[in-house]
């Protein structure tokens, strides 16, 4: 057959608009189980990933279609594969020759998700969207089941979870979800401080946080939690690292992600600071909130700077440098902790003029 001739474009499924980079970086396929975010208040997002689109679940038997017609495409891109001489392998030849032969297919974002995804060997799937794991615990081990079924080759499915959500699992569901393959959930605690956690309409309690990421890691259950450094600008900034690094000591999680605080447009938080009524962190500010917090912080997993907004400065070429290591491992606590704190003492260090500023990533208008 033909490459050309081949129904490889026509195929298709569902996926949402974000990831974890942790998850993106590894290839990881991309499951859609429910639409959007079932809360959309909290002042620093309000939904704005989602477009303020209402909240859906997806039922069962879509969310089966979707991976059948991912199963077609693999099968597709294999026959392809020995149809072009690479036995059945998948690599970047096979890939531009798909591309060069049927060129929409460079467009097509399913078939560029599932090829990445057998490229890096078709081990990994997140299931989106924000909360995913509110859907009733059944359906999620259905689901889990029937992907493990189809993909053989799995060994780690992530999703992400409001603490709320979890808070409301009784243990007995978690232990199940692991059983059935669930290995990740990555939760955005943002922050410990309940002033600012109510401030922000987080719609959870700090306590709620330490309950709900106990159940998970008691489950078995790999934690990635997610603080925001910023987040409560001058005016909160000690009490906001004073306490995210309580909350994440009662909790222990597997991996603590940084991703400071940006006011985005169509968020409140905006709103407020051109309002005046927010004055965001200075570059050397929000390093001596994160020393703080690194300084207080006493847990035996990870601490991860793997986004663009964590601190970087320019060079005399104007080059970009990240002062953090930007991996997805991060640094091992507490074995590496003094080698975060003399970074962060390094950066201190630097002209601030030479960082990016607050104002650089607003600009920018991106999660």
């Amino acid at each position: 057959m033909l490459i050309h001739h081949s129904k490889l474009a026509e195929l298709s499924f569902e996926m949402g608009p974000i990831r974890p980079p942790s998850e993106g970086g590894s290839y990881s396929l991309l499951i859609r189980v429910a639409r959007n975010c079932p809360w959309n208040h909290c002042a620093f997002c309000y939904g704005r990933p989602y477009n303020h689109e209402k909240f859906k679940k997806r039922s069962v038997d879509d969310v089966k279609a979707d991976i059948d017609t991912v199963s077609a495409i693999c099968d597709e891109i294999k026959k392809l594969s020995w149809d072009l001489g690479y036995a059945g392998d998948i690599n970047n030849a096979v890939g531009a020759a798909l591309i060069r032969s049927i060129p929409q297919l460079n467009n097509n974002h399913s078939f560029v998700n599932v090829f990445n995804w057998l490229h890096s060997g078709a081990r990994t799937v997140f299931l989106q969207d924000a909360d995913s794991i509110v859907i009733p615990t059944p359906q999620s081990v259905e689901i889990i089941g029937y992907l493990k079924e189809k993909f053989p080759t799995l060994n780690r499915i992530t999703s992400y979870a409001r603490a709320k959500t979890i808070f409301k699992k009784n243990p007995e569901e978690l232990e199940q979800l692991r059983q059935a393959g669930l290995s990740r959930l990555h939760i955005g605690l943002e922050t410990g401080d309940d002033e600012l956690l109510w401030k922000i309409k987080k719609g959870v309690t700090a306590e709620e946080h330490i309950l709900a990421g106990r159940k998970v890691m008691g489950a078995g259950i790999e934690l990635s939690e997610y603080i925001m450094p910023g987040l409560g600008g001058r005016t909160m900034s000690k009490q906001h690292a004073v306490n995210t690094a309580n909350v994440l000591n009662k909790i222990n999680p597997d991996f603590i992600r940084s991703r400071p605080f940006t006011p985005l447009p169509g968020t409140p938080l905006l709103d407020a600071y051109e309002k005046n009524e927010l004055e965001l962190l200075s570059p050397h500010e929000c390093l001596e909130e994160m020393k703080i917090m690194v300084d207080e912080l006493d847990v035996t997993g990870r601490i991860c700077f793997d986004h663009f907004r964590n601190p970087a400065y320019r060079t005399g070429t104007e080059n970009l440098i990240h002062l953090l290591k930007q991996d997805y491992d991060g640094y091992k606590l507490p074995e590496e902790k003094g080698v975060v704190l003399d970074l962060i003492e390094e950066g201190l260090g630097i002209s601030e003029e030479r960082f990016l500023q607050p104002e650089d990533f607003i600009r920018l208008g991106s999660l």
